[in-house]
């Protein structure tokens, strides 16, 4: 059993590497170990080039980073993850991936009470408190990472919170925002973020499909249209785009967002999200800005969209007609058409933008 520290706390670590998505999801349950259990101090793992994104954030006391050099090289790794946890000793450590590399934070924390991950049949000598990972497939994401504190409940009731949050802080904010001004943004106007490029080729929706929802963005409600991209790959795909709608003046390609935490103060002061699933979408879900996003085939609507929220909603092909063998992934996504979209968005348009 954990016992509270001379100070009265308990120690959390969460492991939490991959993407942008998943670690703002597994915020959720940061947040709910705080609720839960008052006074706990919570540690977040993840990669850095995520952690600016939690900066500041009042349920996470530190971010413990991952260099892509420590990932890289196994024994850079190992040694890592020996010094983390051999400088606090932990009372809780939730491994939300529970693979050979995140268990050797358990392997070097044996005598923390509490080391929960997924059940796996590499994981049995390592968590001692395994949560079964086929579980109800109409759980969200979010309900899932919180399906690994249900071990906590030894320790007291657990106040669960299924909502994820970033903060923006009043400095960044109003230092982005006179930058946006800088480069002509007119904030008595509605701004919209457009995310038309993903990371992985083959995610994002048609070109010409996209291009056919905005101009109908355009015409409806005349809004200031950035676009959001990360690397060259997606620059290219924007700027493909913006010459392929005859350089609109309702886009604005100079405004730019270079690491996250300028993300994070962009989405916060735009007006709607619209445009491919990924990480970006859920920071807007995060900053609780409206978000319409296009799910491809082989990601799951259900899974990915958590909560049940009239200002965040999105469309996959699962949608319109179940999955099918013989069809194509390309026959999948055609399925999500220009109209089909647009009978969604308007409304929602319509009642954020006004």
């Amino acid at each position: 059993m954990a016992r509270k520290k001379s100070d009265g706390s308990l120690r959390a670590l969460v492991i939490r590497f991959r993407r942008v998505g998943d670690a703002v999801l597994a915020v959720a349950a940061c947040s709910s170990l705080k609720r839960s259990f008052p006074g706990i101090r919570v540690d977040f793992v993840l990669n850095e080039a995520i952690a600016p994104l939690f900066e500041g954030h009042p349920d996470i006391d530190r971010v413990v980073t991952f260099t892509d050099t420590d990932n890289a090289n196994p024994w850079r790794y190992v040694r890592r993850v020996f010094n983390v946890m051999r400088k606090t000793r932990y009372d809780i450590l939730i491994d939300m991936r529970a693979t050979p590399r995140t268990l050797l934070f358990s392997l070097f924390s044996l005598r923390t009470p509490f080391r929960i991950g997924t059940r796996k049949p590499y994981s049995r000598l390592l968590h001692n408190y395994r949560v079964a990972d086929r579980i109800d497939p109409s759980l969200d994401m979010v309900q899932r990472d919180l399906l690994l504190l249900s071990p906590l409940e030894r320790l007291g009731p657990l106040r669960l919170d299924p909502t994820f949050r970033l903060y923006v802080s009043d400095k960044d904010r109003a230092t982005y925002r006179a930058y946006m001004e800088g480069k002509g943004v007119d904030f008595t106007k509605p701004i919209v973020l457009a995310a038309v490029a993903t990371r992985i080729e083959g995610k994002g929706w048609e070109m010409e499909r996209m291009v056919g929802v905005l101009r109908r963005i355009i015409d409806s409600f005349h809004p200031q249209i950035i676009l959001n991209h990360s690397g060259y790959r997606e620059l290219e795909i924007s700027l493909m785009l913006y010459e392929r709608m005859d350089y609109d003046p309702h886009i604005l390609p100079e405004i730019e967002a270079t690491t996250l935490r300028e993300l994070r103060a962009l989405t916060s002061l735009c007006d709607f999200f619209f445009g491919n699933e990924g990480g970006p979408r859920h920071i807007a879900q995060a900053l609780d800005t409206p978000s319409y996003a296009i799910y491809p085939p082989g990601i799951s609507r259900r899974l990915w969209l958590p909560g049940d929220s009239p200002r965040h909603r999105g469309i996959s092909p699962d949608d319109i007609a179940p999955p099918s063998p013989t069809a194509t992934r390309a026959e999948r996504f055609d399925l999500v058409t220009v109209d089909r979209v647009w009978s969604d968005l308007e409304p929602m348009m319509r009642e954020y933008l006004g």
